[in-house]
């Protein structure tokens, strides 16, 4: 019944969890209660990825068909057994000069946020208190194009990206689009990151111009994959892969393999969809973690 609230235990800390039949995914009727289910069950391979960096929530209090909101300070009555740092805030649009923002680093904390029915969770590039490591290229389609395009895009950043030096590893976004992560060295400023995805963003566009744009006008983008480079801006973020996406299916930011991507590039009839999160649980027992390797660092990026 509503506001029905159930006291739990997660690795020593006491939690209430409230409103677990209350339906999150109207279309799908996946609920409060089954969004915590997929948080804790997915953990093992989504906390490495959340450790260390500051987190920014979208909130659906009242499930994916109503209003949500952005959250990157710490919400009230947050516990105090949550990690909080505090870190500038430069740009602000509530001209604060600093957040304290949440830190996933543990399983109490995840189901704490999906219990807020934080169904979204994005990161930074960065570490607290370190430079980048990771590239990331967001691959945008503009209608009519879509995932197949996408990752014929993603298979010529990732060959340009190799004569680099670079590795690069896919992943659905959950929506309609692709991201590729590449694990660097964390000694280069994120200036520097996104003017080396910038430089490649434009000499695949050059190769390539039927099907890779570049620049961010949208009335170049129709038929087109928009390589969004600028997601290395320090002050951008991405969903972190494992993350629910708020669509009519609680479809999730899914590791594909480089075979999946290659095989949907090269035959038109092939179809790359948005995973669900009950398939990406089945998937992690097939695979494992798929982008384990951004978690190992990778090279430098070259200056020139």
């Amino acid at each position: 019944m509503p506001g029905e609230r159930l006291r739990v235990e997660v690795e020593g800390r006491s939690l209430e969890l409230s409103n677990l039949d209350k339906v999150l995914y109207p279309d799908a009727g996946f609920t409060k209660g089954e969004v915590i289910d997929y948080y804790t069950r997915i953990a093992p391979v989504l906390l490495p990825h959340l450790r260390d960096r500051a987190l920014t929530r979208i909130r659906y209090p009242n499930g994916v068909a109503d209003k949500s909101f952005f959250e990157k300070n710490k919400p009230a009555a947050t516990p105090d057994w949550v990690r909080v740092e505090t870190l500038p805030a430069p740009g602000s649009t509530k001209g604060r000069e600093t957040i304290d923002y949440v830190v996933a680093d543990d399983l109490p904390t995840l189901v704490w946020l999906a219990n807020l029915a934080a169904l979204e969770l994005h990161t930074p590039q960065w570490r607290i208190g370190a430079h980048p490591d990771m590239l990331v290229v967001d691959l945008d389609p503009g209608s009519p194009a879509g995932l197949r395009e996408c990752c014929q895009v993603a298979v010529l950043l990732r060959d340009r990206l190799a004569d680099d030096g670079v590795d690069a590893y896919p992943k659905t976004s959950g929506k309609k689009g692709m991201q590729l992560c590449c694990p660097v060295a964390g000694t280069q400023s994120a200036d520097v990151v996104s003017d080396h995805a910038h430089r490649i963003a434009r000499e695949l566009e050059g190769a390539h111009p039927k099907l890779v744009v570049s620049r961010m006008a949208k009335n170049l983008r129709p038929g087109k994959v928009f390589i969004d480079w600028s997601q290395n801006n320090a002050a951008k973020t991405t969903v972190a892969p494992y993350s629910l996406r708020a669509q009519p299916v609680p479809s999730v930011s899914t590791p594909l393999t480089w075979d999946e991507v290659e095989a949907v590039a090269a035959d038109g009839r092939r179809r790359l969809r948005p995973y669900t999160a009950a398939e990406v649980l089945a998937r992690v027992d097939e695979y494992g973690d798929l982008l384990a390797p951004l978690l190992d660092g990778g090279p430098e990026l070259p200056t020139r």
